[in-house]
């Protein structure tokens, strides 16, 4: 895919820490940018799913049976385990 140059204005401490970091691990200050930008991007997204798995359950939250249908399967399962 091709990239696109952008520019971002950070502060002297991060621009440091970036430096640094790079030198570290030997990896360009750009691929170090990116590979945050991606993280972050996957952090939001796992936020917006848990949010909306929370708002299922307020709107249909479980009853009781299931709780015990999980105990009973796991009861199960874990006594199927060699351990």
């Amino acid at each position: 895919m091709a990239k696109k140059v952008i520019q971002v204005p950070v502060d002297e401490e991060l621009l440091k820490d970036l430096n640094s970091l790079s030198k570290k691990q030997h990896k360009a200050r750009s691929e170090l940018i990116r590979q945050a930008c991606l993280r972050y991007l996957q952090e939001v997204e796992y936020e917006e799913l848990d949010r909306l798995y929370q708002q299922g359950y307020t709107r249909i939250p479980e009853g009781p049976e299931t709780g015990e249908i999980q105990i009973a399967l796991s009861s199960e399962l874990m006594s199927r385990e060699s351990w």
